[in-house]
């Protein structure tokens, strides 16, 4: 039964997790706007989602070494390198910076509806659980 339950809402729990490594990555972008040779990186969500699905680590993330037995084990993120693409620029800069605002902010704006409506696909699932379970 709690297999079924996990099934259940196991795709946007992972979905939730690759857009949040996202919205990470994109505010990165933002917050760099300014910054000589900075290159934009994105993270191809589809990849990112399926890798996530097979148990993989959100973006190719890192793991956390434990050193002793009483250290808990960590939730993989984002590392250095962790499978971020390069944004292909529309415009070059002078400076060598490859952030686009317009595309950054739409990019983001985009993401962050996937991510609302994932919190609320969530919310009703478990709504429809809870109503079941009252009669």
């Amino acid at each position: 039964m709690l297999n079924r339950l996990d099934d259940m809402l196991s795709f946007h729990t992972q979905a939730l997790r690759v857009r949040d490594q996202r919205q990470q990555v994109l505010a990165s972008n933002i917050a760099n706007a300014d910054t000589p040779n900075y290159k934009a990186r994105d993270l191809d969500f589809k990849s990112a989602l399926q890798g996530a699905l097979k148990g993989a680590p959100v973006a190719g993330g890192t793991t956390l070494a434990t050193t002793t037995a009483g250290h808990l084990a960590g939730k993989p993120g984002l590392g250095a390198d962790a499978g971020l693409l390069y944004r292909t620029p529309a415009q070059g800069s002078v400076d060598g910076n490859t952030v686009d605002m317009d595309a950054e902010r739409a990019a983001f704006a985009d993401n962050a509806i996937h991510y609302e409506f994932n919190l609320t696909r969530i919310s009703q699932q478990i709504k429809g659980m809870l109503a079941v379970i009252q009669g």
